[in-house]
């Protein structure tokens, strides 16, 4: 019994530290594979119940399984859409087969990070075949509602309809100064004129002109002005809108706003201190000031300066490349300077991450051993962040992998050599004579 099993313990360990080796040899191979996790070869021993004379050898079982939760090196690339998980979590990826079917029969796989290109239909894929999903951003930035445990709401992600975009002016803010002495007994009145360029919605280039008309009096000094704004993409003859504005001269708020009067048919918040504009091609909110506050216009003994207006929008833009960001938002940059984001790429993370089942292109699929799949906002909870330019490196080290390589080859010889004194033995007792 004993002698029967020291031999099965012998093949046990000849099996097990073969399984080993595979390990090791595929760990070697893909050494320079990015993305790759590491294979680990875990023994355990098996123990027979037996009698106190009599000892049984268990022998020994293995169980090999990818190290997915160990992070390898990111390195960094001149490629924009190569991406890589800073830390915990992985991107999620679908197969050629997948793009095209619907959410619900999608094989959806995660991979730890991967070099993208746009293909013929500008989806983003690797070589190996494994297609970038994320949740498209609305005009306003945002991803709505989606499911977070589920890839019912990702999408391959297709640059190749931003192509060209034009951003039509939404907002205007005035910072400017109208000189107090233009208010005062004896000014010319001439007003100041002061033209700011926006952009409709098919990205052409339209003209806001406003003019700025003092108030003179006979004496003293009126603090009063007469705006009106004018546009290009109407006859330009008539103003859409007008105001007229008093400013206070009082000891703590001299120079700041003191009333706003809107002329009929113009619109004025004086809690926020934006005027609206119904321009043709949508509303433009317009930062004038509210009364008291030290934004928008004001009046002081200075001379006429614009020097701090802003507008949003941009001309119509080619798209130049794609970046994205550390908190996972894909965006187009154009060449016109503007940028907008098109999907936000989120991070997929399980409870048990070295329960995933690997796939072929170092891609992985949850199982009912790595528990619920749950997408992460990029660097929140316990997901790390998202980096372009960048490449996991194989989790492999060589140096360790050369000294297990030795150690199986001792360890499967001195196997060999148990088998081989069993089988000595076994020969003995067969050459026993009575």
């Amino acid at each position: 019994m004993s002698i029967s099993s020291s031999l099965n313990a012998g093949v046990m360990g000849l099996n097990s530290n073969a399984s080993r080796l595979s390990t090791i040899s595929d760990n070697i191979a893909n050494s320079s594979t990015y993305g790759y996790k590491r294979s680990v070869a875990d023994f355990s021993s098996m123990v027979i119940n037996g009698q106190a004379s009599a000892y049984s050898a268990g022998g020994v079982t293995v169980n090999t399984f990818k190290d997915i939760q160990q992070t390898g090196s990111l390195i960094n690339t001149g490629n924009s859409t190569d991406i890589a998980v800073g830390g915990r979590g992985l991107l999620p990826v679908t197969d050629g087969a997948g793009v095209n079917s619907l959410a619900s029969e999608r094989e959806l796989m995660l991979l730890p990070t991967g070099s993208f290109y746009a293909d013929e239909s500008g989806n983003l894929r690797t070589q190996s075949g494994m297609f970038l999903l994320g949740w498209a951003v609305d005009s306003d930035g945002g991803i709505g509602t989606v499911s977070r445990n589920s890839g019912a709401n990702l999408q391959p992600v297709n640059i190749s309809a931003s192509q060209y975009v034009a951003s039509p002016t939404s907002r205007i803010d005035l910072g400017i100064n109208l000189p107090a002495d233009a208010t005062l007994a004896g000014a010319s009145g001439q007003p100041y004129d002061l033209p700011i360029e926006y952009f409709d919605n098919i990205g052409r280039a339209q003209t806001l002109s406003l003019s700025f008309a003092p108030d003179v009096p006979t004496d003293g000094a009126t603090n009063r002005w007469t705006v009106q704004v004018y546009d290009s993409a109407t006859d330009g003859t008539d103003p859409i809108a007008e105001l007229v504005m008093t400013f206070t001269d009082d000891v703590d708020e001299g120079g700041r706003i003191a009333t706003v009067a809107p002329a009929t048919g113009t619109v004025y918040d004086e809690d926020t201190g934006i005027m609206t504009l119904s321009l043709p091609h949508g509303d433009v909110e317009v930062l004038v000031g509210e009364p008291g506050g030290t934004t928008g216009v004001t009046q002081l003994s200075a001379p006429f300066s614009p020097t701090n207006v802003t507008k949003d929008g941009a001309p119509i833009g080619d798209l130049q490349s794609v970046e994205i960001d550390e908190k996972g938002f894909l965006q187009a940059v154009y060449n016109s300077g503007y940028r907008r984001a098109l999907y936000q790429i989120p991070v997929g993370d399980v409870p048990n991450m070295n329960g995933l089942r690997a796939k072929d292109g170092q891609a992985f699929s949850v199982s009912a051993e790595s528990g619920n799949l749950y997408l992460w906002d990029a660097a929140t909870g316990p997901v790390g962040d998202v980096a372009g330019y960048s490449l996991m490196e194989s989790t492999t080290d060589i140096a360790a992998e050369l000294t297990d390589l030795i150690e199986t080859q001792r360890a499967y010889s001195s196997n060999a050599k148990i088998v081989q004194t069993v089988d000595e033995m076994l020969q003995e007792t067969t050459n026993l004579k009575r």
